[in-house]
């Protein structure tokens, strides 16, 4: 009579999990499919449909997750096996309803996940906030704001409604202003800079007078404080490019402050001095006007003091 594998052996020989470094971009179904082939589509799915994959240390459940290389994908075979809450956002919300949130990011803080900060991101702190009323709830980038720049920022909560502003971004959004701290004495106090910016393969954008080099770009300025040093200034963008303020302020010849990148030469207040202080805009779903506004950052207000002496 031919013996067979003891059941306890069995069950010991059998992973209680999987774990898999990602290698190159690819969706998360066919990912397993090609990790886990004996597995069989079925229990893939099913897997996923009780949200037992995880990504970086996070639930997901749609097989058609986007994966980045550098990402470790664990599959938890035990239904039961324990895993971290989503957990309450410590980020300043300052607004939200059924289609949108609007909050006031720190400086230092990414809007999404980058291949070396994956976790600690304004996106993945509110897609844990967002499922703490639904496990299936997601959240969707509108726009971006650079990781040392502060101020408001806006997410969707479908695609539907991310969609929407994107595709009428400048009949939609009315204001976006941003308070900033230069370098020097800006004279005059009051002005308009257009060019065409452009990008290196260093992902350095500069500007350019050349239409067919890149994108027109348009920035308004008014100075509103200052010292010998420094000027404090609130700026209006009639466009929205990448790096828009900073290339800008350096072709002005007066850098953001702490901006290193785009010419500054000194850092007194360790960030980048630039905070988004107003976004208005027309709700997509309820056509109503909303308007948000926060307090201009107090460094900036030191900084530009009369007499400050930093």
């Amino acid at each position: 009579m031919k013996k067979g594998r003891p059941p306890v052996a069995a069950a010991q020989n059998k992973a209680k999990k999987d774990t898999f470094t990602v290698e190159r971009e690819d969706t998360l179904l066919a990912f397993l499919l090609a990790r886990l082939p004996a597995r069989g589509r079925t229990t893939l799915k099913a897997v996923l449909r009780d949200r037992q994959v995880l990504v970086d240390d996070r639930p997901v459940g749609q097989f058609d997750h986007a994966l980045v290389p550098g990402s470790l994908v664990t599959v938890q075979w035990d239904r039961e096996a324990t895993r971290k809450p989503p957990t309450r956002s410590r980020l300043n919300i300052v607004f939200e309803d059924a289609d949108l949130i609007v909050i006031d990011k720190p400086s230092g803080l990414l809007t999404v996940a980058t291949d070396l900060e994956k976790r600690r991101t304004a996106y993945s702190q509110l897609s844990d906030h967002v499922k703490l009323e639904d496990p299936d709830n997601k959240i969707f980038v509108v726009h971006r704001l650079d990781r040392e720049t502060s101020g408001l920022l806006l997410f969707a909560k479908n695609g539907r409604v991310k969609q929407q502003i994107q595709e009428t971004w400048e009949t939609t959004v009315s204001q976006r202003t941003y308070v900033g701290v230069v370098e020097g004495v800006v004279e005059p106090a009051e002005g308009t800079i257009v060019s065409y910016l452009a990008e290196t393969t260093a992902f350095r954008v500069y500007s350019t007078p050349h239409a067919q080099g890149g994108k027109k770009a348009i920035t308004n300025y008014r100075k509103i404080g200052g010292n010998d040093r420094f000027s404090l200034l609130l700026i209006n963008l009639e466009t929205g490019r990448k790096h828009q303020i900073r290339v800008h302020m350096q072709d002005l010849g007066h850098p953001i402050v702490g901006d290193k990148k785009y010419g500054s030469t000194c850092n007194p207040i360790r960030r980048i001095a630039l905070h988004a202080q107003v976004l208005a805009f027309t709700h997509p779903r309820t056509g109503l006007p909303c308007r948000f506004e926060t307090r201009i950052p107090e460094k900036f207000l030191q900084i530009t003091a009369t007499g400050a002496g930093v």
